[in-house]
């Protein structure tokens, strides 16, 4: 877009500074009538007797305007538009003030057809000559109903423009994103030689919101300086406002600080442009001057101030703003509680969190959001579930935020039943947040193991994000799909997504779990170059662990040693659980060793050492790992599976005998015991105890808790379908073993995500095909 032509007027000398928060475009408000509705009694037609006596217009036509205003207020325009004719029938004049009233109403319902019907019989009937005021309603109308078609012809038709007119127009142009035509408007406006008023400025800089747009706020704020108008208020804190969306801080701040006199507006609309900008610290230097300058603080300005210290994580800080806060007795408040509620939560201290919340005395939709937020990000994922049923069920307020954190809480606790109940309940209530909820959906169903709701979810996206493009990716890399995942991945790409680094993971997850190690290679080496996205010690860690699964041992230790990172736990874990499949005992005890010395207390650590040693025939450096462990006194993470049968969820741990049908899944097991006790290597999983003996460990095989999960899904399920298990920890290969054969045996499909991916059995073979 050119502005030549609006330059040409608004050309001054360059000035250097800035803008605030503007005032709104004049609008002229009509008064309001007192009165109750009249019910339509009268009869507008004339008599013919030569009898009755015949009243002025004017005066005979004040009750019927009555009632015309009063069918206006009660938004009856139908009705109105019946009596309106009736009213002409009798030949009764309708009042400028019944026109205002009803043109208000049309503003109000957006009714465009009944605002160009009362317009048109404006012009048609009794009002020849509108005043400049009517006009102006006429003109406020079409550019509320959205037809700036209309609003146009009428400006130009208008006999008498005043500079409530201008500003209706531009502002309308401005607001539907015409910013241009605005301007074109203004430019005409100072060649006709009328000068811009106050008003007229701060509706034009109220539109400036972005980087595009400061030059021409330059040159707005020049000629506001040459027209004497600087020094008022609205118009500078207009204008500062303006260079803060404009993203020039520099000019803004110059504004600020050159202002005689600041309002709260000039001080909040600073600080929210600093937060949003990332810029905290000087959100927060601004709050302590506005303490020491005596400016009286109000809710805004401690929500604003509160989110800048959760953006620095700053819990001293916040708990001394708690604390005047406090003393101002505004706690209770729920546009100041609720800060706080986030604040702490971002803060990590949920008992803060759980006080303050406490404190408001009606707690919002957006307080409670926050709660179950706060729950979710300390993995209290059942307390988040519990808040929003008891929401749910008491009926009250919810928004897409808490839906959005409900599907992350479905996720993590693999809630499929949970999970479709609450989509349902959100599409119904048309509180599903675009992309951010569409993408926790994706993720919700296929961490509940239904990767083909996930993928009806995704494509349902008009225009998915790259949040969203990741979640169905790494969905089909955890399921195992590689091929769809790298699929996805280039149809990314042709739609013009960029990918980042979350994505990157989980394409290179999808080549780990498949082997592709010529793919995730050029991947990984065309990150940078390609993308521009900087590889980071997970890029490495997937590579490390692709290597590994693929028997490149001196490849990823070589990687090891020359990436620009510090190894972590996941890197020599990587490695060492490389060396344990394709026993490789010299490299195995290099990454158990720096593994060890990371985290001396890795439970994994000693149990793949110790099955490295063991089947090295190391019986007695296995021997040793064993007493290290027992010396240790390790607590391993407890087992647990679960599944869920007709919406009532299951849990199993090793060697559980607490469920009430404890008897029948044991007799289901011992069916299918012939594979595991032909089982002779006498090697250690993650769920063993670390002080039984080899044939205790045999028993201890049949009581695994997915063996258990599995059992009890063949008992109560129907044999037509699949049996879906939920892990904590990863498979061992027994029991990996042991679903390939009960799918063989029995015909069914088993679905069990462990702590790593998803395994899908069917007649004999897994999805993993043995590579997980």
């Amino acid at each position: 877009m050119s502005w030549i032509h609006v330059q040409h007027h608004l050309a001054l000398s360059p000035s250097n500074p800035p803008p605030p928060r503007l005032a709104a475009a004049a609008t002229t408000n009509s008064k309001s009538a007192n009165f109750s509705q009249i019910p339509s009694w009268v009869s507008l037609k004339r008599t013919s007797s030569s009898s009755v006596k015949t009243t002025p217009p004017l005066q005979q036509g004040r009750v019927e305007n009555l009632h015309l205003v009063s069918l206006s207020k009660q938004a009856k325009l139908k009705e109105a538009r019946v009596f309106l004719e009736q009213m002409d029938e009798a030949g009764v004049y309708v009042t400028p003030h019944s026109y205002e009233s009803l043109l208000e109403t049309c503003r109000n319902l957006r009714s465009l057809s009944d605002g160009r019907y009362i317009h048109d019989r404006m012009r048609r009937r009794t009002v020849k000559n509108p005043s400049g005021f009517l006009e102006n309603c006429v003109l406020r109308m079409y550019c509320d109903c959205g037809s700036l078609v209309d609003a146009q012809t009428m400006f130009d038709e208008m006999a008498e423009r005043n500079l409530g007119s201008w500003a209706v127009i531009m502002s309308a142009y401005a607001e539907a994103g015409f910013v241009d035509k605005s301007f074109w408007l203004f430019s005409d406006m100072l060649e006709l030689g009328i000068e811009p008023t106050s008003m007229i400025y701060t509706a034009l800089l109220k539109y400036l919101v972005n980087h595009s747009l400061l030059e021409i706020g330059r040159q707005l704020h020049s000629r506001v300086i040459r027209s004497g108008l600087s020094s008022n208020v609205a118009i500078d804190t207009a204008i500062c406002n303006m260079y803060v969306k404009c993203g020039w801080f520099e000019g803004a701040k110059l504004v600020f600080d050159q202002m005689d006199e600041k309002d709260s507006v000039a001080w909040t609309g600073l600080m929210v442009g600093y937060t949003q900008a990332g810029r905290p610290e000087d959100a927060l230097d601004l709050f302590v001057k506005m303490v020491m300058e005596g400016v009286e603080l109000d809710q805004y300005v401690f929500s604003i101030v509160l989110k800048a210290c959760a953006g620095l994580e700053d819990l001293n800080l916040g708990r001394q703003i708690h604390g005047y806060i406090v003393k101002l007795g505004l706690e209770t408040d729920v546009s100041v509680g609720t800060p706080l509620v986030d604040f702490y939560v971002k803060c990590v201290n949920f008992e803060s969190a759980c006080q303050a919340f406490e404190r408001i005395s009606e707690p919002s939709d957006v307080s409670w959001s926050a709660m179950i937020c706060g729950y979710s990000q300390i993995g209290k994922f059942d307390e988040s579930v519990k808040i929003f049923k008891s929401l749910r069920n008491n009926s009250l307020v919810l928004n897409s935020f808490i839906y959005t954190s409900i599907f992350q809480a479905c996720s993590a606790l693999a809630d499929f039943n949970l999970g479709a109940q609450a989509h349902a309940d959100a599409v119904k209530r048309s509180l599903i947040s675009h992309l951010y909820g569409d993408s926790a959906l994706v993720s919700m169903y296929s961490k509940c193991g239904r990767l083909d709701y996930a993928t009806r979810a995704f494509e349902s996206i008009a225009a998915p994000d790259t949040v969203a493009w990741t979640a169905i990716i790494s969905g089909n890399a955890h399921h195992g799909n590689a091929s769809e995942a790298l699929r996805l991945f280039r149809r990314m790409q042709d739609s013009g997504v960029r990918p980042n680094l979350v994505t990157f993971v989980a394409v290179l997850t999808a080549c780990s779990h498949s082997g592709l190690v010529v793919e995730a290679k050029h991947y990984m080496d065309t990150m940078h170059s390609q993308y521009r996205v900087d590889p980071t010690i997970d890029h490495y860690n997937c590579m490390i662990d692709i290597y590994s699964r693929a028997g490149l041992l001196q490849e990823a230790y070589e990687l090891i040693k020359s990436m620009p990172f510090d190894p972590d736990k996941t890197s020599w874990k990587c490695l060492l659980g490389g060396c344990w499949t394709h026993r490789n005992l010299e490299l195995g005890e290099i990454g158990a060793a720096n593994l060890l010395k990371l985290d001396p207390e890795d439970t994994a650590g000693y149990v793949l050492l110790f099955n490295l040693y063991a089947s090295s025939g190391k019986w007695e450096e296995a021997a040793g790992v064993r007493k290290t462990m027992t010396e240790k006194n390790l607590k391993k993470d407890l087992s647990c599976s679960w599944i869920t049968v007709k919406g009532k969820v299951q849990r199993f741990i090793v060697g559980d005998k607490h469920h009430p049908q404890t008897d029948e899944i044991y007799s289901k097991l011992e069916e299918f015991d012939q594979t595991l006790m032909n089982n002779e290597n006498g090697l250690l999983t993650e769920e063993d105890d670390v002080s039984c003996t080899f044939p205790e460990r045999k028993q201890q095989l049949l009581v695994h808790s997915e063996r258990l999960a599995m059992a009890f899904g063949l008992i109560s399920t129907p044999t037509n379908t699949p049996i879906i298990i939920f892990k904590n920890l990863r498979a061992c290969t027994d029991c990996h073993e042991f679903a390939k054969h009960l799918s063989d045996i029995t015909g069914r499909r088993i679905v069990i995500r462990d702590a790593c991916r998803f395994h899908h059995f069917q007649s004999g073979q897994c999805s993993c095909n043995d590579y997980w």
